[in-house]
């Protein structure tokens, strides 16, 4: 369906590229993420409901998970939720394991989407050149790290279906500051080539998950999606992860875990993956293969 294309748009959303540094001619070279500078009064970052106000957009709230008493040096997890849902499904989708992100002193942000996007929740999946979610998601991770709530080099996204398509588009346009991604029923839909990486340079790991061959909504085969995604991916020398859970068009709540410890354990710059010479850990799903 032409309306779930992934457009591409990198240059129009720009970016620069990582950096690299190293205390010798024979140190290894350290990857730094490019981290975007707030465009707008950042807000008073707290639990719940918190209004992003970047130049060129309207203001648009974001759901914010967090425990003020932790946060400074957890990994960022930026959620994007499916057609007709709302920022609650982060929490059904990460389950318990949200709790420990929080404990761990994380940040799972969930943008609202904008009324006006269209029929499917976020622009670019309406086949929209408007860059507004691109912009909020620069201005979440400038002001997250400006008030040095974060760690920089852990940044990820993830979601559902429309979401895991916005998450897929993030994972190039993005590159310059995200480490790794999940997505769940996203993808590179038939006839569409995914856009050009901000940063070739940055390897960024992705976990890929599908529903198996009933994961077919809007006329979309979200399978073979799925397996376009990991074959351009591979074919660019990124660590990929496929999961056919075969559960269709749903989110697989058990693989909350997994998905979290693949965060932690792929941040920026590292490459290869840990796990690309021993393969996934136990304790993964086990319908996850790289």
């Amino acid at each position: 369906m032409r309306t779930l294309a992934i457009l591409v748009l990198a240059a129009a959303c720009g970016g620069s590229s990582s950096s690299t540094s190293g205390s010798g001619a024979d140190a290894a070279p350290v990857a730094t993420p490019a981290i975007p500078t707030p465009t707008g009064t950042c807000p008073t970052i707290s639990n719940g409901d918190v209004m992003f106000a970047p130049a060129g957009m309207p203001p648009r709230m974001v759901k914010l998970e967090l425990d003020p008493a932790k946060v400074g040096n957890g990994p960022l997890i930026l959620y994007w939720y499916a057609t007709g849902s709302n920022p609650n499904e982060a929490a059904y989708a990460l389950g318990a394991t949200l709790d420990q992100v929080k404990a761990a002193g994380g940040i799972v942000a969930v943008p609202y989407a904008d009324s006006t996007a269209g029929q499917f929740e976020w622009f670019i999946v309406n086949k929209s050149t408007k860059l507004d979610d691109f912009m909020l998601a620069d201005e979440i991770v400038g002001c997250l790290a400006q008030a040095h709530m974060i760690d920089t080099t852990h940044i990820h996204s993830m979601g559902m279906s429309a979401g895991a398509l916005q998450t897929t588009a993030v994972s190039f346009l993005k590159s310059t500051w995200v480490a790794s991604v999940a997505t769940y029923s996203g993808g590179i839909p038939a006839g569409y080539s995914a856009p050009a990486s901000a940063d070739p340079g940055n390897k960024f790991a992705a976990m890929i998950f599908d529903g198996g061959s009933t994961d077919d909504v809007f006329m979309v085969d979200f399978k073979a999606a799925s397996e376009a995604y990991k074959a351009a991916l591979d074919a660019d020398g990124h660590f990929t992860a496929i999961c056919d859970h075969n559960m269709g068009h749903s989110i697989p709540v058990d693989a909350a875990p997994s998905v979290v410890k693949f965060f932690a354990d792929n941040g920026f710059g590292q490459w290869p993956s840990p796990y690309q010479a021993s393969g996934l850990p136990s304790g993964f799903p086990s319908y996850c293969m790289k």
